[in-house]
């Protein structure tokens, strides 16, 4: 909402949604006074259940009317723009990057060719937030760290790190401290908080676990990366034949794809499936619509959409709602195995684990096989045991018959390019 005041532009707290009638202001990305462009963007806000960015709608001085923490109403004022204040000229923007150039001058010639060739050099670079906080606690720069990758994973740095054989820049022992550190909480955190501990308490929750062979997927990537690139843009990862195997369980197995409402049960005849989403702020659930209806690359695309859009903070509240299923994957942290805790209101969710090489017995033989552990945890109020466990033993059948999966036990692997 803009009000013009002569020079001066008012922006103020827009709703996030129903019900919800105050904010926290959680951080500012400028300074007070700072002279922005418009579009620029100026604080991050947090509700209860999802957070948003406030924007310059004009050019010009901005000035804070709150502070970082505080509880703003809906509608109340975050901050102002004087737009009689312009930003300068391009040209004038370019004098810091001067002074760094001239700081760098008792440099040897190499170096400093070096420092100017490496803004270029590693320009198009994608950092993820948990890369770039594994590089900053070990103090290591793009230039350590890069092997001519175009996107740096956590995993990507703790390689580097393994193969140097350092565990931190002063080694395995580093100097006694006494230090702790106390924040508030942010409004996502305290609410994630009571609903893990309400769903504890108010639901009869058990959790029933199987294992997959991975091979038969692993295999069928493999075989057709380079095509489905080429076709649809996209990588094939590993949680399309998830979502997909698990909406074709949901319609053969309908009380894992049921909620409670008071004394009465909904069971719904699609399937939208919420994929959980680690952020720097916290887990995020975007919702994937229809599973059903999509195929392989359509769900690929809609779970990097969603996922891009929940770690820049730009979720909107209806992509956060409305799942009747939720799929978590812990094994991008390492773990081997755990018990999802339910979202509420849905009554059941699948975990994925880490992928290990293990030896398992096939048609008599003992053999290597990369396995995984899922686990399913559910609401026993709503989901019987018969129903949990041959809903997953389904999944896994799926999942180990990906070819009889997609294309109904045809020879239709075509059909993926």
């Amino acid at each position: 909402v803009i009000y013009y005041i002569m020079a001066i532009i008012e922006i103020r707290v827009p709703s996030p949604g129903e019900s919800i009638t105050h904010v926290e202001l959680y951080k500012w990305l400028v300074a007070d006074g700072a002279v922005v462009k418009k579009e620029t963007e100026i604080a991050e806000l947090e509700s209860e259940k999802a957070t948003l960015t406030l924007v310059a709608d004009e050019a010009g001085k901005v000035s804070f009317k709150a502070s970082e923490g505080d509880s703003l109403e809906v509608g109340a004022v975050a901050f102002t723009i004087d737009t009689s204040v312009k930003p300068r000229e391009e040209k004038q923007a370019v004098a810091p990057a001067t002074e760094v150039v001239t700081a760098t001058e008792a440099a040897p010639a190499t170096e400093e060719k070096e420092v100017k060739s490496r803004p270029d050099e590693h320009a198009n670079v994608k950092i993820t937030p948990l890369a770039k906080r594994v590089m900053e606690e070990n103090d290591l720069s793009l230039e350590d760290v890069m092997n001519g990758l175009r996107r740096l994973k956590r995993s990507d740095v703790e390689a580097v790190l393994a193969a140097s054989g350092v565990s931190s820049p002063s080694g395995l022992k580093k100097p006694a401290s006494r230090e702790s550190k106390t924040d508030r909480m942010s409004p996502l955190r305290r609410k994630l908080s009571e609903r893990l501990v309400s769903v504890k308490n108010e639901t009869a929750m058990l959790t029933t676990f199987n294992e997959v062979n991975m091979k038969p997927i692993m295999d069928l990537r493999k075989k057709h990366q380079d095509k489905f690139v080429e076709k649809h843009g996209i990588k094939l990862g590993m949680m399309s034949f998830f979502l997909k195997a698990c909406s074709i369980a949901l319609q053969e197995f309908p009380n894992v794809n049921s909620m409670m409402e008071g004394e009465n049960m909904t069971t719904y005849g699609y399937a939208d499936i919420s994929v959980a989403v680690s952020t720097p702020k916290g887990l995020m659930v975007p919702v994937i619509r229809n599973v059903e209806s999509m195929g392989l690359a359509e769900i690929e695309k809609a779970i990097m959409e969603v996922a891009d859009k929940a770690r820049k903070g730009k979720l909107s509240i209806p992509e956060m709602t409305g799942g009747t299923f939720t799929i978590t994957n812990g094994g991008v942290f390492g773990s081997m195995m755990s018990t999802p805790i339910i979202n509420p209101p849905q009554s059941a969710i699948l975990g994925m684990h880490n992928i290990l090489d293990r030896p398992v017995v096939i048609d008599g033989q003992i053999v290597v096989r990369p396995m995984m552990y899922v686990a399913l945890s559910y609401d026993h109020r709503v989901i019987d045991g018969r129903e949990s466990v041959g809903f997953l033993v389904r999944v896994k059948q799926l999942l180990e018959n990906p070819t009889d999966m997609l294309f109904g036990k045809s020879n239709g692997e075509k059909e993926l390019l």
